[in-house]
């Protein structure tokens, strides 16, 4: 099984299977707009740019699970990430990224990646990179900042 396997929604509701990233370099990240990691949207923004013609595409799922740090409809979260932070990068349909309602695209990256706390994903903005194959291959906490990732980035593309 790969990332390839997965079908989620974006973020006007349509069905979108992962497989239409395959042979991209992936980096899935839960999102919030009222969090303190919310800068961190520059630093993804500013990699998609450098790297998206190279193969690089962000997936963003905001969550609203930890603090309701996500309020809002999908326009607002589109709108608040452009007007503040200019992104680009694709957004999907807010997620649950632990417990019973968990969207199964993460519940498979926690199992293919545990973290600090085991499967469960500590906070909002952790990063899950995938390779060109749909493997994922390394997991980067919410306090990572997206420059500091770059390295591992340029490795897989």
């Amino acid at each position: 099984m790969t990332i390839y396997d997965f079908m989620v929604k974006d973020n006007i509701d349509k069905n979108v299977k992962l497989s239409t990233y395959k042979n991209k370099t992936l980096l899935i990240v839960n999102t919030a707009t009222k969090c303190g990691f919310t800068p961190q949207y520059d630093g993804l923004e500013s990699l998609y740019k450098k790297y998206k013609d190279k193969g690089l595409e962000i997936l963003d799922f905001p969550c609203n699970q930890f603090a309701n740090q996500a309020p809002g409809s999908a326009d607002e979260i589109r709108s608040f990430c452009t007007l503040n932070y200019g992104v680009t990068f694709k957004q999907f349909k807010k997620v649950d990224v632990n417990g019973k309602n968990a969207e199964p695209l993460f519940t498979y990256l926690k199992t293919k990646k545990p973290g600090i706390l085991g499967k469960a994903i500590k906070w909002n903005f952790t990063k899950f990179l995938v390779n060109k194959n749909g493997f994922v291959v390394k997991r980067f906490s919410p306090s990572t900042k997206p420059e500091k990732i770059e390295q591992a980035i340029k490795e897989i593309l």
